[in-house]
């Protein structure tokens, strides 16, 4: 699938396979637009064909160019700072930025400045882009790694449901105490808040349904450390943290969690995630590199 951004519109080149159908079933069915947007796209004459308006009951023909007011102008809705982002990915629907450690990944106060989503904002001013900042999921201060962010109305609402039937996959490298006895295996334990520490997580029955596999890749016996990979089936708050803390293997350098106080962080490094494109549905798959440092 051919597209193309040309001012406020995407240009998208009809496939073999669309042909015969109406404007409003592709709209529906194949981009799966939201009906808020579809609203909007119907009442603000939002969509052509071939450069004209046209009835949304038009059937499609192969190498038609189908048009849709996708980039609207909008606030950024993050105040800018300027930031040497690690870009993994970027074209006219998505952003995937390497986020470092020590920085949140958001603001939690409005005039906050030096979070992930402020050298976006920037990035996004550099280019001439007149879009809201919308990160798809977060990672804790101190975890590194591939953070998604979306560029326009109907990415952020594709890779939210994406997100949501747990299509994006997320694969994170940690170091952890002690020597694992399995080489793989899957954690499933729902995970709920600490009543008796405000920021802390912990395994509970009446928590939310938590998942993450895990695979062992190397061991230390000089640091009595292990190396593992892990993905993760849901997303709940400081989730590898706290599974691994549970099996008895906390994270090096987690004080919150019963790690040891060395080490200059959490070693915990969110190093690729894969996910459909938006649009096309091609594959997109994106590697951050261990940091520099990473468990010292």
């Amino acid at each position: 699938m051919h597209l193309n951004k040309k001012g406020e519109w995407m240009e998208l080149t009809v496939p073999s396979n669309w042909a015969g159908q109406t404007i409003e079933h592709t709209l529906k069915t194949d981009l799966l637009i939201p009906k808020k947007l579809l609203h909007h796209l119907r009442m603000n004459k939002g969509v052509k064909i071939n450069n004209e308006e046209s009835s949304w009951s038009y059937e499609l023909r192969k190498a038609d160019v189908l048009q849709i007011q996708l980039f609207i102008p909008e606030e950024l809705g993050t105040p800018p700072s300027f930031m040497d982002l690690n870009v993994l990915f970027e074209d006219d629907h998505v952003l995937v930025v390497d986020k470092p450690t020590g920085m949140n990944v958001h603001p939690n106060d409005p005039g906050q400045k030096d979070t992930l989503a402020n050298g976006v904002a920037f990035h996004f001013q550099s280019q001439g882009l007149e879009a809201k900042v919308r990160h798809i999921h977060r990672l804790d201060k101190d975890t590194t790694g591939a953070v998604i962010f979306a560029k326009n109305p109907l990415a952020v609402a594709t890779l939210d449901r994406l997100l949501e039937q747990r299509r994006i996959k997320r694969t994170y490298t940690a170091l952890v105490h002690g020597k694992m006895k399995k080489k793989k295996g899957k954690i499933d334990e729902p995970i709920g808040k600490d009543r008796h520490h405000g920021t802390r997580r912990r395994v509970s029955p009446r928590g939310q349904k938590a998942v993450t596999n895990y695979e062992v890749i190397h061991y230390d016996p000089a640091r009595d450390l292990t190396m593992v990979e892990l993905q993760l089936e849901t997303g709940r708050t400081h989730q590898i943290r706290v599974h691994m803390s549970h099996i008895g293997h906390p994270l090096y350098g987690d004080v919150l969690y019963g790690g040891s106080k060395k080490g200059n962080r959490v070693a915990l490094h969110a190093f690729k995630v894969e996910f459909p494109h938006p649009i096309t549905g091609e594959r997109i798959k994106c590697e951050a590199p261990l940091p520099e440092g990473f468990g010292l």
